[in-house]
């Protein structure tokens, strides 16, 4: 049974109606699960002078600055490349040719393989895929307030994830579920994933242990071999730089274990321009673009043709209280620059749905479409944390989730092509009005008023009367009683009973094993 008829059936029993070509999930509307495309040229905003002069720049920096590496084996693979590594040091210097020789090899475009193949994920070209939140520490809703993530919440925002086809991926734990013990956390998220949701998943990078379970759990879930997942790349892993221009032990060992089994790779600077990089945001720039090509010739070295993403995350800071800033004029000039850079490498693009705002109110919702309109003129192809981010990322909202899935739907819905053809051209409709008439109740509007436009989930369109009447719901209101209604209606999707054994004996044996040493 494929994704669109579970979700026929489901909205069948619930006596749910179809809405706008698509079904309802709970109290959602929604069409099956696609990817949307950018159907026009995404937006420039440095000339191609500007845009080489940044190129030289980061290439000067790691020619004659250099990145530390603090990982030995990392180094030692680097030196062999050709790569400027003296004695002992951390620091790996690159030749300029270098580095634009190796980049060469990433693939332009590639598939992330999901549990259920009507879930894969294409990277690339005009290819758009919206992933949930990741990583908060915290997660909050308007009945219990903001609180430290556990695995209930982690659990019931996977669930919201799986129910919501225009969230295509999970890029890392929506929430870190505190109260399960680091050593094993791992092992019971990733498992999670696999049960709870037939999406794509992601595993961080935190050590060699650690990334090596995830890519397990992955070939379990799938149930394919070892050489199938190594030609079907099926798990990424979000790799961060600890700017200024270093990568860490663990992050290393994460990109050798995932670059040697061409599981894929998402490069991302994190880079605070007046913070961890240059105030300006050329600067901050710069130095992003030297860290992503950096990682990215690291990881064409340990495997040629190895997928990658170019990630940006570039924003700005409050030079009052050094807190980030994010949605913000200078955010939105980094991701559409970052975007022009990873175009020039002919490299997927990954960019995110950001806000610095405390609680979902006007300052969430400017800032978060903000961000989401710089991804998508950007030509972000793979937009992290799409729905519930809050509080500069430290904390996952359930209601915000709700909000932000609403927007992802209408940008979806804007980045459908206008069809202008002799039925919407609608000549003979205005002609049987004519002037000074009406268009409700002929036949051409009749025929399609259901699906004329956008159904919106939390937007209210009724007049103040009827608004007031109905008992003057509020967006927060709204929101927190659908993501209740989705996950009332929220199914498992179905799980091979030869894999959930293999899972479950997978997860029982490394955890016997003590799971992830945490005391050194």
């Amino acid at each position: 049974m494929n994704d669109t008829t579970s979700d026929t059936i489901h909205a069948a029993r619930r006596g749910g109606r179809a809405a706008r070509g698509g079904h309802r999930a709970g109290a959602i509307a929604q069409k099956p699960f696609r990817q949307p495309r950018r159907r026009f040229p995404p937006m420039e905003i440095v000339s191609a002078d500007e845009l080489e002069a940044i190129h030289r720049a980061s290439l000067d920096i790691l020619a004659e600055i250099g990145m530390d590496f603090l990982n030995a084996e990392a180094r030692a693979l680097l030196r062999a490349a050709g790569a400027e590594v003296k004695g002992d040091s951390l620091r790996v210097r690159f030749d300029r040719a270098l580095i634009e020789e190796r980049i060469k090899s990433a693939p332009a475009e590639f598939t992330l393989h999901a549990r259920n193949p009507a879930h894969d994920v294409r990277f690339g070209g005009d290819w758009i895929a919206f992933a949930q939140m990741a990583s908060a520490p915290n997660c909050s809703d308007a009945d219990r307030g903001r609180r430290p993530g556990s695995q209930e919440d982690f659990r019931n925002l996977v669930r919201l994830g799986q129910s919501c086809n225009i969230l295509h991926l999970s890029g890392g734990y929506p929430v870190e579920p505190v109260d399960l013990h680091a050593s094993v956390r791992h092992l019971d998220c990733l498992a999670d994933f696999v049960r709870l949701t037939d999406k794509a998943f992601h595993a961080y990078s935190l050590g060699r242990a650690r990334i090596l379970d995830g890519i397990e759990i992955a070939r379990i879930g799938r149930g394919v071999s070892v050489e199938q997942m190594t030609h079907e790349p099926s798990l990424l892993s979000i790799i961060n730089s600890s700017s200024p221009l270093r990568l860490d032990d663990p992050m290393l060992q994460g990109m050798m274990e995932m670059s040697a089994r061409n599981q894929i790779i998402v490069m991302t600077p994190f880079t605070l321009a007046g913070a961890m990089a240059p105030v300006t945001i050329a600067g901050a720039l710069a130095q992003q673009n030297a860290e992503a090509l950096a990682g990215i010739a690291f990881c064409q070295i340990v495997r040629p043709g190895s997928p990658v993403v170019y990630g940006g995350f570039t924003s700005n800071v409050d030079m009052k209280s050094g807190a980030p800033a994010f949605g913000t004029p200078e955010y939105m000039k980094a991701q559409i620059v970052g975007g022009q850079l990873a175009r020039r490498y002919r490299i997927p693009y990954r960019t995110s749905n950001t806000c610095a705002a405390n609680t979902v109110d006007a300052q969430a919702a400017y800032e978060s479409v903000f961000s989401l309109w710089g991804a998508v003129m950007g030509g972000g192809n793979f937009v992290k944390h799409a729905a519930g981010w809050l509080e500069g990322g430290l904390t996952c909202s359930f209601e915000k989730t709700m909000v932000d899935i609403d927007t992802l739907q209408m940008v979806a819905e804007f980045l459908d092509p206008l069809v202008v053809d002799e039925e919407t051209l609608a000549m003979a409709a205005i002609r049987d009005v004519g002037p000074g008439g009406h268009f409700f109740g002929t036949p051409h509007t009749q025929a399609r008023y259901r699906d004329a436009f956008y159904a919106p989930l939390i937007s209210d369109w009724r007049n103040f009367e009827t608004w007031q009447e109905a008992g003057s719901p509020t967006a927060m209101a709204k929101a927190n009683r659908l993501f209740k209604d989705v996950l009332a209606a929220y199914e498992p999707p179905p799980l091979d009973a030869a894999v959930a054994e293999e899972l479950d004996a997978f997860v029982a044996r490394r955890k016997a094993e003590g799971g992830f040493r945490t005391d050194f």
